[in-house]
């Protein structure tokens, strides 16, 4: 969980560079890379649009903790259906086979945000606010 001010073109860097090295280990010839730096490029948008009206305060990270429990489903729900449906339909790379690719990623969607909700719950939550 990147804080919200951290530079556009170091979360592209990081977002390909993790998924490189997920390419790497899986042999998957670019899909996670596609995937992982789209997610890096669409996360400012996804940031602009559910922003305060003040805009975010400096140091804040997008946890449950620091903002909100809505905030956060909105926010890690569009990302990870985004990126599951680029990878997927990168993966199949035809529509003959849609319904069957949309119900993978809908379930791997919700499996992979129970994670990531359950991760951030574990982490997040026992740290002490500074």
């Amino acid at each position: 969980m990147l804080p919200f001010e951290t530079p556009r073109l170091f979360v592209l860097f990081i977002s390909f560079l993790l998924g490189v090295c997920i390419d790497y280990f899986y042999d998957s010839s670019g899909i996670h890379s596609a995937a992982c730096t789209f997610i890096g490029f669409f996360r400012y948008f996804v940031l602009k649009y559910f922003s305060p009206r003040d805009g975010y305060e400096v140091g804040l990270k997008p946890t449950i903790r620091d903002m909100g429990i809505n905030w956060f489903l909105n926010y890690t729900a569009i990302l990870i259906f985004s990126h599951h449906f680029l990878l997927f339909y990168l993966e199949v790379f035809r529509f003959s086979e849609f319904f069957s690719t949309l119900l993978r990623i809908i379930l791997s969607s919700m499996g992979t945000f129970g994670l990531v909700y359950l991760i951030n719950l574990l982490i997040y939550n026992n740290q002490k606010k500074a």
